[in-house]
């Protein structure tokens, strides 16, 4: 059995990740956020529930504390102060295993049009800091595994395809569904995709902007 942590446990998509890990693994789950009300109920039953700040360190210290695997589904303009202090309390716990969630264009990887579109969207602080939040994840000595989603929809469906670091992005958009299945299967097969950043889109989705937008 895997002891799980997930950060931000109250998003979206982690809560896609974590109804998967319960179906489809044999992770035992702790869901750390800052509002245990926004939980599914039937999430929490099946989980430790932790309320904190990544951003505390005795806290987030005493939750890392014997997991074999973090998963940060985190946010927010502080993202890179919130990727150093997981990396300091899982460096001091000895835990080696992250599933880091970003964005994509981080690396200026999005091609053409909607490249160019990407960044006037998201260039108003969003990207750098994502960006550098990265940085501090592949500076790490950590097993990470940085997922770098398309622009997200709520279709009920999963449908994916990657493409590595150093390699153009594909696609314009991904369900969070999707997104949610990926994270489970890395904590299924968490020898798989060591130190690797992923993009993810689904599949015949090219174009100069999503769909939606």
């Amino acid at each position: 059995m895997k002891n799980v942590l997930v950060l931000g446990a109250g998003g979206h998509i982690a809560q896609l990740a974590e109804a998967f890990m319960l179906e489809q693994t044999d992770a035992k789950l702790k869901l750390f956020l800052r509002h245990p009300n926004k939980l599914n109920d039937a999430l929490a039953a099946r989980a430790t529930v932790v309320t904190g700040d990544v951003m505390d360190s005795d806290v987030l210290d005493a939750a890392i504390a014997g997991q074999d695997i973090v998963y940060a589904n985190l946010a927010g303009h502080n993202i890179e102060d919130e990727a150093k202090a997981v990396v300091a309390a899982m460096d001091k716990a000895g835990v080696k295993r992250l599933v880091w969630i970003s964005t994509l264009g981080i690396y200026d990887e999005v091609p053409g049009a909607y490249g160019k579109w990407n960044h006037e969207m998201l260039d108003d602080g969003y990207l750098p800091t994502y960006a550098a939040a990265a940085k501090v994840i592949e500076g790490s000595d950590l097993d990470y595994t940085i997922i770098r989603p398309a622009w997200l929809q709520n279709e009920d469906e999963v449908d994916y395809e990657l493409t590595e670091k150093g390699e153009a992005f594909k696609g314009t958009e991904v369900s969070r569904k999707s997104i949610g299945s990926l994270v489970a299967a890395i904590v299924a097969k968490p020898e798989e995709h060591i130190r690797a950043s992923l993009g993810v889109n689904k599949p015949n989705t090219d174009g100069d902007k999503p769909r939606f937008m």
